[in-house]
């Protein structure tokens, strides 16, 4: 399928957006300029057919770090060894809900220690809480040290106290994200970053050390139709979740997506639509349910008390001090039926394949698979082991229609 070739409208823009948006398709433009291949052999480009990855962000309700690490390292390994695509972990600070997840690129770092040929990805790092000097140093390291496999999403972040750490950045955060998008970009590529030094002196400055390949990036959106807009004219590949919104939901922005990339003239079918979804994939249909409903109860209980401390601080006409316990019971009970039934992957490799069906006629390549909710680790191992088994299932299928 063919796209048209004319750029975005610019004019509606302000001088400043407009400089942004011009400077990052400059750098897509130049990234497709052939280079030599880097040494190793990673899966950072869109995968052939639909991609089988981990996605952890575990809630630590009982402050024991140590066996969340060793889970999600053990998985990293099996999945390694199964031919899974990717890993995913988080950046999340100060709730318990995400609590093991503050550092995205240390967990990852030590994933890269124990595995071989996995792709290392942050789902997601939120740009304005950090300074992009810094970001390209600690991402650069560590896509040295695993030769070539890590890539990022990116997201504005949502949770205003999140931003004790740029307290200054909260209030415009999305435009934020755009602007040191373009840096970070320009940083990895070798390029320099004018700041302010001492004494008010101009520092021209370079980060090291020096990637060897362009960055690979996303942007995250739990469903909001701008950052959709925006991703696809700035040609950045998207991570979104079954949280807020419905597979249709999905293929609705998908569509707002392409139209977007197509009005910026981005005409490659490289792009990839990532989708975290809560997973359980187990060898017997009827052990899933029995074995996922407490958890993931807790889960989404720990979730709804992450939501209730922002709505404290927001005004969306949710008063949580009215919520009753029968309400939360009625919520809760409802989330899991949800999630059981309509936004989540679960059942068996076989009863599986219709959901993921549903995903990539959205528009889905891969799947981030959400598998720490809580269950007992030799059960995440199973799931982990039948994600390898779906990931052939998939792959068998495609090779057998072509």
């Amino acid at each position: 399928m063919s796209a048209p070739t004319t750029g975005p409208n610019l004019d509606q823009l302000s001088p400043e957006r407009r400089a942004l948006v011009e400077r990052l398709m400059q750098q897509r433009r130049a990234q497709a300029t052939p280079k030599a291949p880097a040494a190793p052999a990673a899966p950072s480009g869109r995968p052939t057919g639909l991609a089988v990855s981990l996605f952890f962000f575990s809630a630590d309700l009982d402050d024991a770090p140590a066996d969340k690490y060793d889970l999600v390292l053990r998985c990293a390994e099996l999945a390694d060894e199964l031919g899974l695509h990717a890993v995913w972990v988080p950046e999340r600070h100060f709730n318990p809900f995400g609590a093991p997840y503050p550092a995205p690129a240390v967990l990852l770092a030590a994933i890269a220690s124990r595995t071989r040929r996995i792709g290392l990805r942050a789902g997601s790092v939120v740009l304005p809480l950090h300074d992009p000097l810094l970001v390209a140093e600690e991402w650069g390291v560590l896509d040295a040290i695993s030769r070539g496999r890590v890539a990022l999403s990116l997201a504005s972040g949502w949770h205003a106290d999140d931003f004790v750490l740029n307290p200054d950045g909260y209030e415009r955060r999305k435009a934020l994200l755009t602007e040191q998008l373009a840096e970070l970009r320009t940083l990895w590529e070798g390029g320099s970053s004018q700041r302010v030094g001492p004494q008010g002196r101009m520092i021209e400055t370079r980060t090291y050390p020096r990637p060897a390949r362009p960055l690979e990036t996303w942007l995250t959106s739990s469903g909001n139709p701008e950052t959709w807009r925006t991703a696809g004219t700035l040609d950045q590949n998207v991570l979104t979740a079954l949280l807020e919104q419905s597979v249709d939901d999905i293929a609705g922005k998908v569509a707002l997506y392409r139209q977007a990339r197509a009005e910026a003239g981005h005409t490659a079918d490289d792009r990839q639509i990532t989708c975290m979804l809560h997973t359980h994939i187990a060898e017997r249909t009827e052990d899933v349910v029995p074995r996922v409903h407490g958890p993931l109860g807790r889960y989404l209980s720990a979730h709804m008390n992450l939501f209730e401390k922002f709505a404290a601080n927001q005004d969306i006409g949710v008063r949580p001090e009215e919520v009753t316990e029968a309400d939360r019971a009625l919520l809760l009970e409802h989330g899991i039926q949800r999630y059981l039934r309509q936004s989540g992957l679960f059942g068996t490799v076989e009863t599986a394949l219709p959901m993921v069906d549903r995903l990539v006629a959205a528009g889905v390549t891969e799947l981030g698979c959400l598998v720490d909710f809580g269950l007992p680790d030799e059960q995440v191992f199973e799931c982990v082991r039948q994600l390898g088994a779906l990931q052939q299932r998939v792959r068998d299928r495609a090779e057998g229609s072509s």
